[in-house]
């Protein structure tokens, strides 16, 4: 996206008459659900909106997963943009959303981009998290880590945090890693699983023979 649709994009999404430079995100997401949503981050924080904006999507997010009438709407690409555009002004209305969550929906309801909404909420809940100094951590391992492991993990993983972080750690059971772990903090991933390093070695020794 250019610096001047990325503009054009904050100003329709913003109601302030002064989005002419777009207030940078904490955290870089990529992909098309990532512009959108660096994009919403900034015209949210001219409108001090942010915790209402994530709120509300939280809760929108929550509706389509429970309200398969909903998800059909929003997923639908037979009907109309502008039907669905009209619509999701109307339900805004209705529930007082506040117009930068209202002209998102709007406007992904005009460009066809409803399909990626989860993903752009998603987007702006990992922005929001870094804006909150959240760093987000997702560990897998071959078995349960026990309450020591755990321990002993966190402790590692922050002293990768800056002093005004906080660790938010999820852990995930692969059994197909077969030992190990897989670790992905902020932007960093590694792999230090078993299956792993025999991929590795197998593919040395096909490349060898």
């Amino acid at each position: 996206m250019s610096v001047m649709k990325a503009n054009m994009l904050v100003r329709t999404l913003s109601t302030s008459s002064a989005a002419s430079q777009m207030v940078k995100a904490p955290i870089q997401v990529f992909g098309l659900e990532g512009r959108y949503a660096a994009a919403l981050y900034s015209a949210a924080s001219k409108t001090k909106a942010l915790d209402a904006v994530e709120k509300e999507l939280s809760h929108f997010q929550k509706s389509m997963k429970s309200d398969a009438k909903l998800k059909e709407f929003i997923m639908n690409p037979v009907l109309k943009r502008s039907i669905k555009a009209d619509a999701l002004k109307h339900v805004a209305s209705k529930i007082n959303m506040c117009a930068t969550t209202s002209n998102l929906l709007g406007l992904l309801a005009e460009n066809g981009r409803l399909n990626k909404l989860e993903a752009i909420i998603n987007a702006f809940k990992i922005i929001m998290a870094a804006h909150r100094g959240e760093v987000t951590c997702h560990v897998v391992t071959a078995k349960p880590l026990d309450a020591a492991q755990k321990q002993n993990l966190e402790a590692a993983l922050k002293k990768f945090l800056k002093g005004n972080e906080t660790l938010q750690l999820t852990a995930t059971v692969d059994p197909s890693l077969m030992g190990g772990m897989v670790v992905s903090i902020g932007d960093k991933y590694v792999d230090m699983s078993v299956a792993s390093k025999v991929k590795k070695y197998t593919e040395l020794i096909s490349a060898s023979a």
